[in-house]
């Protein structure tokens, strides 16, 4: 018997990043509601989208969608923008809805000039 033991490099293949999504069916858009059960009929279904109407949807629905993480989510899971959606969750919280809705803005219309 020899003593040299043959290995074989194994190639790993790196899991693929999803790139985001430009637009989505509009079941899959985002519906902005100021309160479970209260829509606002406004919906966004990309980026842009998203960024122009969260300029005039009502304070209630910053607030209401913000503190359970639903605009992170919908850019994680639907958009599949994984970098904007770890942005989206460094918001601090305790900032007036008129500083939330600007600090959102800011940071998705970072991304889209970006991305777009």
């Amino acid at each position: 018997m020899s003593g040299k033991v043959q290995v074989k490099k194994q190639l790993i293949a790196k899991p693929a990043i999803a790139k985001p999504l430009a637009t989505v069916p509009f079941e899959n858009g985002f519906h902005f509601y100021i309160a479970t059960g209260n829509y606002t009929g406004i919906t966004a279904t990309n980026l842009n989208e998203f960024a122009a109407k969260l300029q005039i949807i009502p304070n209630e629905s910053i607030a209401f969608h913000f503190q359970r993480k639903d605009f992170e989510n919908w850019i994680r899971y639907t958009i599949k923008d994984v970098a904007l959606a770890e942005r989206i969750s460094r918001t601090k919280a305790g900032q007036s809805t008129e500083d939330l809705r600007k600090e959102i803005l800011r940071t998705v219309e970072k991304s889209t000039s970006c991305a777009f």
